[in-house]
């Protein structure tokens, strides 16, 4: 199994060997991970990473070369070394669905455990979580601009390897329909695209060899890219090689409102009245938008999705809230200016009223689940993910994905018209504390 215990800060040992030391490591603690507010003053936020989470938390366990890692750099004491060398996370998560939405304050995984066994996971929590988040936040805003057009997300080389597969995956949850990325095809079920760059057509001794070379090996369903040279040019050219009854072409240059339009006529003049017309080129949702009445039938992001639409973390922070000493349990928080937390154990509502939410009822301290939904008019919003060590299944792989998909269609549906403003502006609904 590949490790994933030294994806984390120096910090978490060093505190978990000085609690070990001070004989406080193993008392039972809640730790909580939540959002002061949504990056980049958006109305929701769109959870996701929750099932890449509980796959790394299966796989957090210190193998012999990791194990001597920290001896050797004296990090930890050897009493802390034999802890770690019997680790793996045998307490219980529950949270918020993936999919689902969020909004300030909303607990969105509460984790339980000895100290020591929760605080270990703090950086690998919020390392995928930040990132997933971001990226589903502005993927869901995107996908709301494009309407009933599809969208596809092609933005691997504009990130890291890793970055690249979490966010194909991240996208797809918010409603984009497919991506370029292979490796997160195979390793999530993600239907994938692709035909050809402009490097295929600077190949070829000229534009009309590369597009016979493209339809012979993809036949004439595929999309053509005219704008290697001059897109009029292309168009024609792409129809005369491959007929009135090719799939697409792609534009991914020019004032594009402008070029979709000219490039609609001409293939509409030429007999191709069926022909797709994708644009590209450094799109985000608000160029997305201001093409809402262009001629166009699919696009394509890739930098803007990738880095969270100019919001590259979800602001996401966790924290003790809730431990047991000698008195028995005791909710704690942070109370330093402008980054105060709310002790306590917590269960989330989303309140509704005929069917659209009105409100994040979050109940704090420790209430029981079925009084908190048998008196409000909402749904429960959290689910159990990990128990006593146990993963639940269902959120993991392909068929997570597929399901966190649809959760997320599901809830935006319950989203006031309002939380699909693109401008900033406040939470589409308040976060209320009970």
């Amino acid at each position: 199994m590949t490790s994933s215990a030294l994806m984390t800060d120096q910090y978490e040992l060093t505190m978990i060997d000085a609690a070990i030391r001070a004989g406080t490591a193993f008392r039972p603690s809640i730790f909580e991970t939540f959002a002061r507010r949504l990056p980049g003053a958006r109305r929701y936020g769109v959870v996701a990473g929750t099932g890449r989470v509980i796959d790394l938390i299966e796989q957090f366990r210190f193998n012999d070369e990791q194990l001597r890692f920290l001896q050797e750099r004296d990090i930890v004491s050897e009493e802390t070394l034999g802890f770690l060398a019997d680790y793996r996370f045998r307490g219980r998560i529950r949270g918020y669905a993936e999919g689902e939405l969020y909004f300030p304050g909303s607990p969105l995984l509460t984790i339980e455990g000895s100290f020591a066994d929760c605080v270990m996971l703090e950086t690998i929590i919020l390392s995928v979580m930040n990132y997933d988040s971001a990226v589903a936040t502005a993927a869901s805003r995107m996908v709301t601009a494009a309407g009933d057009r599809p969208i596809a997300e092609m933005g691997s080389r504009r990130t890291s390897e890793e970055s690249a597969v979490a966010a194909a995956r991240a996208s797809y949850i918010s409603g984009f329909t497919n991506t370029s990325n292979m490796e997160a095809g195979a390793r999530w079920g993600i239907p994938t695209m692709g035909t050809a760059a402009h490097s295929f057509t600077l190949l070829h001794e000229t534009e009309e060899d590369a597009f016979r070379a493209q339809v012979d090996a993809l036949g004439t369903e595929t999309t053509l890219l005219v704008d290697t040279y001059d897109i009029a040019s292309g168009v024609e050219t792409a129809i005369r090689v491959a007929g009135t009854g090719l799939g697409g072409v792609r534009l991914d240059s020019g004032d594009l409102p402008i070029v979709a339009a000219r490039t609609r006529e001409q293939l509409d003049s030429l007999g191709a009245v069926n022909t797709r017309i994708t644009v590209t080129s450094d799109l985000d949702e608000f160029a997305i938008a201001a093409l809402a009445a262009s001629p166009v039938d699919a696009y394509g992001v890739g930098t803007s999705v990738v880095t969270g639409s100019g919001s590259p973390a979800a602001g996401m922070v966790y924290k003790l809230v809730t431990r047991k000493g000698e008195d028995g349990w005791r909710s704690v928080a942070k109370s330093s200016k402008n980054k105060t937390s709310l002790g306590g154990e917590k269960l989330a509502v989303r309140s509704l009223d005929n069917g659209v939410a009105v409100e994040e009822t979050v109940f704090a301290g420790d209430p029981k689940i079925e009084d908190v939904v048998d008196s409000s008019d909402g749904r429960a919003l959290q689910v159990s993910l990990i128990r006593d060590g146990a993963i639940a299944d269902e959120y993991r792989g392909a068929a997570g994905v597929d399901r966190a998909r649809q959760h997320r269609a599901t809830a935006i549906a319950e989203l006031p018209l309002e939380a699909h403003r693109l401008a900033p502006g406040d939470p589409v609904i308040p976060t209320v504390f009970r």
